[in-house]
């Protein structure tokens, strides 16, 4: 098998696989218990803030524990909106679903929802942002690396309009964070990350809030996570996200150029074999694991069928069993022939050469 689907989810790290183990067997206490075990559960748990604070320049008490990116999402955008009570909001129309769909549902309770357009390349312009903000504006929300093609949205300069503007900006940067630098000094008011896309289990993840912004809850219980998030913290998950976190750090640069390094050479072998590919997206705008091609008059389900071993996307893996094309794709405005021969590859710690030699090899055949 060769694995080039790590936008889709990532394999588990040993590192965070050891530290779930020992948190679920050494700090198996409820960490709002007053004991000793719930004493030690507390003190794991906060470590693990502590440490996915650190992977994005954030304070630990800015950081809440949720079950992963949808979540996240969902507790950002309606958080904010349920807090304000009325306004206006805007986000890309290229955002992952647990945003659109958020959004639509704000529209159906009233809120005024504008989409974002993106150009042929699939980027928002930030002067559009600012066209299109009003004064009663409460929120915008871009994602800061797009899952289907990995474009890198200008985050940095659309929260300065943002916050000129005294409107909140969100970003979901799940698909970015553990694979690029990612900090909240980019100027963001909240931050969306999921564990599972950066060598953590699935089913936790966080969500920046900037001190002193206020967020309603969208779950009701009891007070755990600053109330935001109520239920018992699943601390070895996040034990095992904190030990990610950590992880990253370490080497995460050279990491990054190590892919882009393996990602160009795959884009030159799929040249080799198919001179007719096309890329979507600007390269030196993109993550560095993520190349999105298209096969001209080939149905990309058809060619992963025939590569037996290889494992890809055809677009996001959330729509892999809908037939329709990606909004995504439809958003920037490529063609439907382009678009339902499209496939997502994305590398991760784990590629080597030799698997996307092998991959080259499988899809040779399969286009033959």
């Amino acid at each position: 098998m060769v694995y080039l689907d790590y936008n889709a989810t990532t394999p588990v790290l040993p590192e965070a696989l050891e530290a779930f183990r020992r948190a679920a067997t050494e700090a198996f206490g409820n960490p709002g218990s007053g004991h000793a075990a719930g004493r030690r559960a507390r003190e794991v748990l906060e470590e693990a803030r502590r440490q996915v604070a650190d992977l994005l320049g954030a304070q630990p008490e800015e950081i809440i524990f949720v079950s992963g990116g949808t979540e996240a999402n969902n507790l950002a955008l309606m958080g904010v909106a349920l807090s304000r009570g009325s306004g206006h909001i805007l986000v890309s129309r290229i955002e992952h679903p647990s945003v659109l769909e958020p959004a639509l549902r704000l529209l159906e309770q009233g809120f005024s929802v504008d989409f974002l357009p993106v150009d042929g390349q699939g980027y928002v312009d930030p002067e559009e942002v600012r066209r299109r903000l009003k004064p009663e504006t409460i929120l915008v929300s871009v994602m800061l690396a797009n899952n289907e093609t990995g474009a890198l949205q200008p985050v940095a300069e659309i929260a300065r309009i943002c916050r000129e503007a005294g409107v909140l900006f969100h970003t979901d940067a799940a698909q970015a964070v553990g694979k690029i630098p990612v900090s909240v000094s980019l100027g963001v008011d909240l931050l969306t990350l999921a564990g599972h896309k950066m060598y953590a289990p699935k089913g936790i993840g966080a969500l920046y809030v900037r001190r002193g912004i206020a967020l309603s809850r969208i779950m009701h219980g009891a007070g755990q996570e600053r109330g935001l998030r109520p239920g018992t913290e699943p601390v070895p998950l996040c034990a095992a996200l904190g030990a990610a976190a950590e992880f990253a750090l370490l080497d995460l640069p050279a990491e990054a150029e190590r892919q882009k390094a393996l990602r160009e050479y795959l884009w030159e072998g799929l040249q080799e074999i198919e001179p007719q590919v096309v890329r979507h997206g600007d390269p030196d705008r993109t993550l560095p694991n993520t190349l999105s091609v298209a096969f001209p008059g080939r149905a990309a389900s058809e060619i992963l069928s025939r590569a037996e071993g290889l494992c890809a996307s055809t677009g996001a893996a959330c729509h892999d069993r809908r037939k329709a094309l990606s909004h995504v794709l439809s958003a920037m405005g490529v063609p439907p022939e382009l678009a339902q021969g499209t496939i997502r590859f994305s590398l991760g710690r784990f590629t080597t050469r030799e698997d996307l030699d092998r991959a080259l090899d499988l899809l040779n055949e399969a286009l033959r």
